[in-house]
């Protein structure tokens, strides 16, 4: 099959090494929404805001082949593709969808660790049917949410969490892509570290600066000059380049923060216009919010500036945050006080911590000191 890699030789039995399972659905909030509605079926959908300040959820397989992506600005996504079609977030659906296909999982395995409502990490080693073979499992569970949801996944399966979340991208959409113990270094070796999980736009220049591009790049260089000039996650990128990757999926794993940032390609000077940036970073941190269920008391701000100088800025209260505008209220009382700013911002971010279930009733509101 065209959408699969080699499956052979790789059974929950097969050396002794875990068994895992990356599933990621596929333009999850979009291909609900073309599921839920026909007329959509076929055409470019953002789901997010149309407004000027409105910023890109997610983006269907037809929008994004005009370069629409989750995260850009709604103006921008439009420009790129003017007959795209906005629709508003439908939170308490996708939400409901997600436990549906976290159900078909348990059937499988208890050991399930959520990133998101629309990817999953999986550990099959032992897993509940007593199936040997970990890409059987892989196809059973893509093809249960097909039928059960209406709705297609892509599947990485390997025998750590870093390879299988690299399988997951080799074959989307509604592919399924093996990476055996065999084929993992090597595998790696090839690999842009911009592709590295862990590793964003700001890692990947700094690497290039040091003259690591790729896998093999990274493989050369010692542990020690790693961990002096990426702190802790050098030894995550010094293991991962060797195709190894140790952390357990973690069944109770407990979300601690949950935040986004933007790097700008011109550096920001006044005040409105990085209050204006921030604005659509305090959209996917709400996003998530409303999604998740999850609700924090604790603000912070992330600012870098030009020469690349790093602050950050919080603010905890007594009650949750409820809504995106007490959050945005938050997020530009940090980011005031710092102007006029002597260099441009080069970076924003924002993030919620102290995280716990949304209260069922809020008392007093989150405001502001006068």
């Amino acid at each position: 099959m065209g959408t699969e890699g080699r499956a052979e030789g790789f059974s929950a039995e097969a050396g002794g090494s875990r068994k895992i399972i990356h599933i990621d659905m596929d333009a999850f909030y979009a291909s609900v929404e073309q599921r839920d509605n026909p007329e959509l079926r076929g055409k470019p959908v953002a789901v997010g805001g149309s407004r000027e300040r409105g910023v890109v959820a997610a983006a269907s397989y037809e929008a994004r082949k005009f370069g629409v992506r989750s995260a850009m600005p709604s103006i921008t996504a439009k420009r790129k593709c003017p007959d795209l079609i906005f629709v508003k977030p439908r939170f308490d659906a996708y939400k409901a969808i997600s436990l549906q296909i976290r159900k078909i999982f348990a059937a499988y395995t208890p050991i399930i660790e959520p990133l998101s409502l629309d990817e999953a990490y999986l550990d099959v080693t032992e897993n509940l049917e007593g199936i040997s073979s970990v890409t059987q499992i892989a196809k059973e569970i893509r093809a249960r949410i097909r039928a059960e949801t209406e709705l297609t996944a892509s599947a990485g399966v390997s025998y750590n969490k870093f390879l299988a979340k690299l399988a997951s991208d080799q074959r989307k959409p509604d592919g399924l892509f093996v990476i055996t113990p065999e084929m993992g270094p090597v595998f790696v070796e090839t690999l842009p570290v911009r592709k590295f999980h862990g590793v964003g736009p700001a890692t990947a220049t700094k690497m290039g600066r040091l003259g690591i591009k790729t896998g093999l790049d990274l493989r050369a260089q010692t542990l020690t000059f790693l961990q002096q000039h990426f702190g802790k996650a050098g030894a995550y990128y010094y293991w991962a380049a060797r195709g190894i990757d140790e952390r357990p999926v973690r069944a109770d794993r407990i979300r601690k923060s949950v935040g986004a940032e933007n790097t700008f390609p011109a550096d920001l000077f006044t005040y409105e216009a990085t209050r204006d940036a921030l604005q659509e970073i305090v959209e996917k941190v709400w996003g998530f919010c409303e999604g998740s269920g999850l609700r924090g008391r604790t603000v912070t701000l992330k600012v870098k500036f030009a020469n690349f100088q790093q602050i950050t800025r919080s603010r905890t209260g007594q009650m949750q945050i409820g809504t995106r505008s007490e959050l945005e209220q938050l997020g530009n009382a940090l980011l005031e006080p710092l102007f006029p700013v002597a260099r441009g911002v080069r970076l924003l971010g924002i993030s919620l911590s102290s995280l716990a279930a949304e209260e069922a009733e809020r008392e007093p509101k989150f405001s502001l000191p006068p």
